[in-house]
């Protein structure tokens, strides 16, 4: 059984892109929906122009209310009747009401090597650390901010003069290949992780 992916994104797609042209041929899902919480995010077009449905939830207009914008955008996903949900840059932190309504088929992709540097600013933060290695991990979402079982990392070697814009860039083409990869095994029902270097 073809499974059905949402993807949730809230910038230009480049992750979202790399899941949509690696679930062709023999891939066990296909993309359903792009979904972003801004009008102005890059990668509604892109899903657009690859003939994927697009649906937008504004946040703003629910600002102090996050559950009444999550039911919005339950409601909007659960339209399309997807069976994963992919987070892919969706910039919007889930509460735990969201998140037990889809926990166990919810990705995530993080550029950091977790359980190191949760949250924003990975990549300055691993340079500020002396860290020889950087990456991104892809994992499934549990109420926890960036927790949850790691189905994936990828490691970047941080080189010498790297600042965080040249390891961001790096970093993001790993997690173009390591997001795929695991989207691929876990659709076939296989959660045994995957790892890049």
């Amino acid at each position: 059984m073809t499974r059905r992916v949402a993807i949730l994104l809230s910038g230009s797609g480049s992750n979202m892109v790399a899941l949509v042209e690696s679930m062709t041929g023999d891939h066990p899902a296909r993309p359903c929906l792009v979904v972003a919480n801004s009008a102005g995010a890059g990668g509604l077009a892109k899903a657009a122009d690859r003939g994927i449905a697009t649906a937008m939830v504004d946040h703003r207009p629910f600002k102090g209310d996050r559950p009444a914008f999550e039911a919005a955008l339950h409601e909007v996903i659960s339209a399309a009747r997807p069976d994963i949900l992919c987070l892919a840059g969706f910039m919007r932190v889930l509460t735990e009401g969201f998140v037990s309504r889809w926990q166990g088929r919810m990705l995530n992709t993080h550029p950091s090597l977790l359980p190191k540097y949760r949250g924003l600013h990975t990549h300055a933060r691993a340079l500020a650390a002396g860290e020889a290695m950087h990456g991104c991990t892809v994992h499934e979402v549990t109420p926890a901010l960036d927790d949850g079982p790691i189905l994936g990392q990828a490691q970047v070697p941080i080189e010498p003069g790297d600042t965080p814009d040249r390891l961001a860039a790096r970093v993001l083409a790993q997690e173009h290949r390591l997001y795929p990869a695991v989207l691929r095994r876990f659709a076939a029902g296989d959660r045994t992780p995957v790892f890049l270097s």
